[in-house]
C-alpha cells in the first residue's frame, strides 16, 4: 500500500512483515522537492539510527538536504501495538515512510440557498491541515481506541480492494463514538481523519474533512430539513467522485439529525425528525458504495438516536473519561510543553508510571515529583479530558501569575486548581 514498504526492502532484505513502523515525515510548505528524494535522505538517517525505543522525533538533522526541505522525522504509534517499552530494530521491521505537507488555509464554509438565504451547512477542510496537527498524539485513552480504528479502516479498504462482495458481508463505512461530553470524541475524528490522510498519501493525494453543522440543517422552516440534508449530501457526492481524495464525513451530535423516530410516532418530536432520519439513512446506504469515504459520528445522548442508524455504524466505541494512568499521561505532555516554552524552568526530567516501576520508585527528587504527578492524577479521576487540558493554564493564572515556575512550585499549583475544580463543581450541583 505504501511504495515506502518496497524502498526499504531493497535497503535492507530481512524484513520482518509481523511489525509495521510507521514513520512520518513532516516537508516544509515551501519545500518543492520530490517525495523519493525525501525518502532517499530519510533512509540513510534510519539506517543509522536503525535501534529505537517507541516513538521517536527527530527535528534537527546534521543533513543538509533534510535541514532545507524537512520540518520534523518521527516514528509513531508504535505504543498502539507494543505494550512494553521495548527497543526496536528497524532492519527486521516492515517500516512505511509517510511524506506530507500542512494545508494551512483553514476551513471553508459549505453554503446551502434556503429561501434566498445562505445556510452554513458544514465546514471543509483539505488534509492534513495545520488546525489539527499534533492532535492524534495529545489525546490519551486507556483502550486500545485509536488501534482499532486506524485497523478498521485499513480492512474498509482491503475488503473494497478484493471486491468482497457487500450483499454477502456488509460493512457501511460508519464509527459512531459515544460517550460524555469533553471526553474527546470529536477531537479524535478529526485527528483520525488527518492521521489517515497522511497514512495513506501515497494513495490518494489529499483527504479532505467536511464536518456537517446538524443544527443548521433543521430548517426554521418547517418540514425542509430533510430536504437540506439531501442537498448537503448532493455536495459530499460530489467530492466523493475525485478517487484520488479521501472523504472523511464528521457528523458532531448525531442524534439531532437521526432522533429515534419512535420518539416522533409518539407525538414527541415533530414529524421533521422522520424524514430526517429517513434523508440521513438513505443518504449512507448509498455512500457505503463507494471506497473513498468513512462516515465519523459523535453522540453524547445515545439512547435517543434511532436504532436503524445505530444498526449501520460499524463500530460504536464508548469514550469515557480518562483513568488515572491516563490522566498522568496527559498531564506528563502538559509538563512537558510548559518545559519546552520554559514557563517550567529549570528544565527536568519526570518518569512515566512504567519507568517508575522499572527502577522500583527510587528514593530521589525525579521519582519523588514523578510521584507527586501521580497522586495529582489520582485525585483528578472523573475530570474531562476537556478539563483536564485546561487545568495547567488555570494553575499559573490562578496560583503562579509569574514568567517562570519550578516544577516543585508548578505541581503545587496544578494541586490546587484540581482542588479547586472540585469545589467549584459542588458548589454549581448544590446551586441546581
Amino acid at each position: 500500500m505504501d511504495e515506502a514498504a518496497g524502498d526499504l526492502k531493497l535497503a535492507l532484505p530481512n524484513v520482518c512483515d509481523s511489525f509495521k513502523v510507521h514513520v512520518e515525515v513532516h516537508q516544509k510548505s515551501n519545500s518543492g522537492v520530490k517525495s523519493d528524494d525525501i525518502r532517499v535522505h530519510v533512509m540513510q538517517l534510519l539506517n543509522r539510527h536503525c535501534m529505537v525505543f517507541g516513538d521517536y522525533t527527530w527535528t534537527e538533522f546534521d543533513d543538509n538536504f533534510l535541514m532545507k526541505n524537512v520540518v520534523s522525522i518521527a516514528i509513531v504509534d508504535t505504543e498502539l501495538k507494543l505494550k512494553n517499552r521495548q527497543p526496536i530494530d528497524l532492519r527486521k521491521c516492515n517500516v512505511l515512510v509517510h511524506i506530507f505537507q500542512l494545508n494551512e488555509e483553514g476551513p471553508s464554509a459549505e453554503k446551502l440557498e434556503e429561501e434566498n438565504e445562505d445556510l452554513v451547512a458544514a465546514n471543509h477542510w483539505l488534509l492534513p491541515a495545520v488546525d489539527f496537527h499534533g492532535m492524534w498524539e495529545s489525546l490519551v485513552y486507556d483502550s486500545e481506541v485509536k488501534s482499532n480504528l486506524l485497523d478498521y479502516v485499513t480492512t474498509t479498504l482491503l475488503f473494497s480492494d478484493k471486491n468482497v462482495d457487500s450483499n454477502l458481508i456488509a460493512w457501511n463505512r460508519v464509527v459512531l463514538l459515544h460517550g460524555p461530553p469533553g471526553t474527546g470524541k470529536t477531537s479524535l475524528c478529526k485527528a483520525l481523519a488527518q492521521k489517515l490522510s497522511i497514512r495513506l498519501s501515497c494513495r490518494y493525494r489529499y483527504g479532505q474533512l467536511i464536518e456537517i453543522n446538524s443544527h443548521s440543517l433543521f430548517s426554521k422552516w418547517f418540514s425542509e430539513s430533510g430536504k437540506l440534508v439531501t442537498k448537503m449530501f448532493q455536495k459530499i457526492h460530489e467530492l466523493i467522485d475525485d478517487k484520488e481524495a479521501l472523504i472523511f464525513v464528521l457528523i458532531d451530535e448525531v442524534e439531532s439529525l437521526t432522533a429515534a423516530r419512535s420518539a416522533s410516532r409518539a407525538g414527541t418530536e415533530p414529524s421533521d425528525a422522520i424524514r430526517v432520519v429517513n434523508a440521513v439513512l438513505t443518504q449512507i446506504d448509498q455512500i457505503k458504495r463507494y471506497p473513498n469515504v468513512v462516515i465519523l459520528t459523535t453522540s453524547n445522548i445515545t439512547e435517543k438516536i434511532d436504532m436503524a442508524f445505530v444498526d449501520r455504524a460499524d463500530i460504536k466505541q464508548y469514550i469515557g473519561p480518562p483513568s488515572a494512568a491516563a490522566i498522568f499521561k496527559i498531564y506528563l505532555s502538559c509538563v512537558e510543553e510548559l518545559m519546552k516554552c520554559q514557563i517550567i524552568y529549570p528544565r527536568q526530567q519526570l518518569l512515566t508510571l512504567r519507568d517508575l516501576e522499572m527502577i522500583g520508585y527510587l528514593e530521589n527528587n525525579v521519582s519523588k515529583l514523578s510521584l507527586l504527578l501521580n497522586d495529582i492524577a489520582r485525585k483528578s479521576e472523573g475530570l474531562s479530558g476537556r478539563v483536564l487540558r485546561k487545568l495547567p493554564f488555570l494553575a499559573h493564572a490562578l496560583y503562579i501569575q509569574s514568567p517562570t515556575a519550578t516544577i516543585e512550585r508548578f505541581l503545587q499549583a496544578l494541586s490546587l486548581a484540581v482542588d479547586k475544580q472540585f469545589e467549584e463543581r459542588k458548589m454549581i450541583s448544590e446551586c441546581v
